[in-house]
């Protein structure tokens, strides 16, 4: 198997960014060689995601490696671990399936840190005689841990989510909102038209797709900037600064009361709602802080979208 990635493998990797055939993105599931490896040599194991696949061969050139993949249905591995695709049952399942117990004459697998949650490792030993060590967070410091002697270091177990991190799972998420925002705006363009006329249609839906774009894209690129921990707090101070921009840019300052409070209330209400969206991308939450925040926040939001409803529909007899 080739370590170095071809310009398909690229192509393949970009569109998958940007969410075009990203759910059948994957590689069979089972044993490949990297180099040359012979029966002493590491297993690494990792999810059968082509991006993950793509990135642990990479950042494994030059070198003789087995890399066993599990079936986790085209989902990386850490998401795959909180799903349980990436789990015992599936390595006990993939050992036994690629005969790796007759291939290498070691009893080491090596896991990525990410995997850990759905992995119990008594289990896999009691169960195949393989043991199992939790190597590195990320695969480009795979390298520097097997030179290490298959030792961690701290930085190793260091997860990051910067600047550069963050913007690169934006493409996927703006295509993943792009269905619902466009039937949204054609409906708020047809009712504002109908009641102002077109160029009060076209100012709408300027004001609902800044929104959103401002959930999506600009609270998450500023989230360590943004103060308060909340998600949706961050996306609607976010929200806020895009409201004050559009109005000040929309001459918001001829706006009958009720509009102005509408749009006070609906916009960063929307860009709330994008940017809670998000904590499913990022490292700086847990899953019960996630359900214990949308209890909290939704029904804020909602609440938020009704005010300005009802204040819309009074400030037409106003």
């Amino acid at each position: 198997m080739a370590s170095e990635l071809a310009w398909t493998d690229r192509l393949g990797g970009w569109k998958a960014r940007w969410g075009i055939g990203r759910m059948s993105y994957l590689i069979p599931a089972g044993l490949y060689a990297v180099g040359q490896p012979t029966p002493a040599d590491p297993v690494v194991v990792t999810a059968n995601y082509k991006m993950s696949y793509d990135l642990v061969r990479r950042s494994l050139a030059g070198r003789n490696v087995w890399l066993l993949v599990l079936e986790t249905f085209g989902i990386n591995v850490w998401c795959a671990a909180g799903k349980g695709t990436f789990g015992t049952d599936e390595l006990v399942r993939r050992i036994g399936a690629t005969g790796l117990a007759q291939v290498v004459t070691h009893r080491r697998l090596l896991l990525p840190i990410l995997g850990a949650p759905g992995v119990a490792a008594h289990e896999v030993a009691g169960l195949t005689g393989f043991t199992v060590r939790y190597a590195t967070i990320r695969a480009d410091d795979l390298p520097a841990y097997l030179d290490n002697g298959m030792v961690t270091t701290p930085a190793m177990r260091e997860l990051t989510f910067t600047f550069r991190e963050r913007l690169v799972l934006i493409p996927v998420e703006l295509v993943l909102a792009l269905k619902p925002t466009a039937a949204v705006c054609a409906v708020i363009f047809l009712l504002a038209a109908l009641l102002g006329g077109v160029p009060a249609g076209l100012w709408t839906l300027l004001a609902y797709a800044g929104a959103v774009f401002t959930g999506i894209a600009v609270a998450p690129l500023l989230l360590p900037w943004l103060p308060v921990r909340s998600f949706a707090v961050k996306g609607a101070l976010a929200g806020l600064a895009w409201s004050t921009g559009y109005y000040l840019l929309a001459g918001g300052g001829s706006w009958s009361v009720p509009v102005a409070i509408a749009a006070f209330l609906t916009l960063p209400a929307v860009s709330a709602f994008y940017t809670l969206n998000f904590t499913g991308c990022t490292t700086f939450t847990s899953r019960s802080g996630v359900k214990k925040e949308m209890r909290l926040a939704l029904p804020v939001m909602g609440g938020a979208l009704a005010v300005s409803a009802l204040l819309l529909v009074a400030g037409l007899f106003l």
